[in-house]
């Protein structure tokens, strides 16, 4: 497995050091030099390259289209963390701390951009059709984003709109991700689909174990603000269960904290965690996220066996077990 990791890893990092994004204004390309070196685990490219290499070796072919899924995901995370207000990103000031606001969302339009400048290298057919399903992927994350923000002003957030929230927010990227590397090999409808859903499934445990880290992780190996969810009272899984499992005691302190205009930061957020502590949500959230990733590795049992599929569930093991 580290043999794959390290020639993958690799790839993508000399890919992505190489990219010519532009020059002039020095302030719109700097801050997409900025973000795309803060580095990340590049967790949807490389699925992208463990997709392709279940039916075809040569990887190295398609390494631009591999690497605009990563600029598409970091477009993505520059506008989000404008609409969160983040101060930091994997540990650095977000692009619009360290510029301003209306450079961040320049910055980012121009990525994707980029993203379809990437793809027009395709042949004719294969373009329209990663095209197609890149747009299709890139309206669901946009959709996943609207009903995220809407979740924070709503009452009575249900657990199925949530998960539907995640999979489209976060999850479908994962799912394009691993569908576009069948695409780029030719692969028929059937095995595009069965990697999708097994992207939607590993992504929706994914982003269920990052709900869970954004209150418990490592703050030192997170590299975002945590508590980040509590302090701008998201509906994540952990507090939309907690408001279904509180007695009359812990719903009147979550309701004092999730109204409360003025307050300590660090206390909300210990507050607000003890109350998950003690409702035992912690542990829901991990039994819920480990039922997606069986279904997840249910489907690969579908995939004909090879060295190939065993690296993809090594690597999606390496994303159950995430601790930043």
């Amino acid at each position: 497995m580290k043999d794959f990791l390290g020639t993958y890893s690799a790839l993508l990092e000399s890919r992505i050091s190489a990219m010519s994004f532009g020059k002039q204004p020095p302030s719109l390309y700097e801050p997409i030099r900025y973000v795309m070196r803060l580095g990340g685990k590049r967790i949807r490219p490389m699925l992208t390259l463990l997709s392709y290499a279940l039916f075809r070796n040569d990887v190295r072919s398609i390494l631009p289209y591999a690497v605009a899924v990563e600029v598409f995901h970091n477009f993505t995370l520059m506008h989000d963390d404008i609409m969160d207000r983040a101060p930091l990103r994997r540990g650095k000031p977000t692009v619009h701390e360290k510029w301003n606001l209306s450079t961040a969302i320049l910055s980012g339009d121009v990525m994707l951009v980029k993203v379809y400048e990437l793809f027009s290298t395709l042949d004719p057919i294969t373009f329209r059709t990663t095209v197609e399903a890149f747009n299709a992927c890139a309206t669901r994350v946009c959709e996943g984003q609207q009903w995220d923000m809407h979740f924070e002003s709503a009452n009575n957030v249900t657990e199925a709109a949530y998960l539907r929230m995640i999979q489209d927010k976060t999850a479908a990227l994962l799912g394009f991700s691993l569908e576009l590397g069948a695409i780029l090999a030719g692969a028929d409808e059937i095995a595009r689909k069965r990697l999708r859903e097994f992207g939607l499934h590993i992504g929706t445990g994914f982003q269920l174990r990052d709900d869970l880290l954004d209150a418990y992780g490592d703050p030192g190996r997170f590299g975002k603000q945590m508590g980040g969810d509590i302090l701008a009272n998201k509906k994540t899984f952990l507090l939309i269960k907690a408001l279904e499992r509180a007695g009359p005691a812990e719903k009147k302190a979550l309701t004092y904290w999730l109204t409360a205009t003025r307050f300590n930061k660090k206390k909300k957020v210990e507050a607000v965690v003890a109350i998950y502590d003690q409702l035992k949500i912690p542990q829901l959230t991990r039994r819920k996220a480990d039922r997606y990733f069986a279904k997840a590795f249910n489907l690969l049992e579908d995939l004909p066996e090879s060295a190939a599929r065993e690296n993809l569930r090594a690597f999606a093991h390496l994303l159950m077990d995430r601790q930043n």
